[in-house]
């Protein structure tokens, strides 16, 4: 549904888990989460959203999150689960997707540094 300029953005509901939590004495991490106040609306697009409006909603979500208390909690669910949409722990899916590969090429070249590390001692 479009809104029209002068009305206020619906607030969109932060998904849930889809794996367990990590709880703790305080609880699960998420319920700390400055996205869960008031700002919902800004970190999942709505369909057929125009790119500056796209980038600045993304931009605008990321300074939330910068004044998050638990952004990297929140940035390591968004990367192992993986979440395909919205702006989780400061990244969008796009910049999630970079780490991720970046994350896949490192691990490669530990398994390939670690290989080559057997065969040196074992020769």
């Amino acid at each position: 549904m479009l809104q029209m300029p002068h009305q206020p953005l619906r607030v969109a509901a932060v998904p849930t888990q889809r794996a367990p939590v990590r709880e703790d004495e305080a609880g699960p991490w998420h319920a700390e989460a400055v996205c869960r106040r008031d700002e919902a609306g800004l970190f999942f697009a709505p369909s057929k959203e125009p790119t500056a409006a796209r980038l600045s909603r993304e931009e605008a979500a990321k300074r939330v999150c910068a004044r998050c208390p638990v952004m990297v909690e929140c940035r390591e669910h968004a990367l192992l689960q993986p979440e395909p949409y919205g702006v989780w722990g400061g990244l969008t899916a796009a910049e999630r997707r970079v780490v991720l590969a970046r994350r896949r090429r490192r691990e490669v070249e530990l398994r390939k540094a670690a290989a080559a590390e057997r065969v040196a001692q074992a020769g």
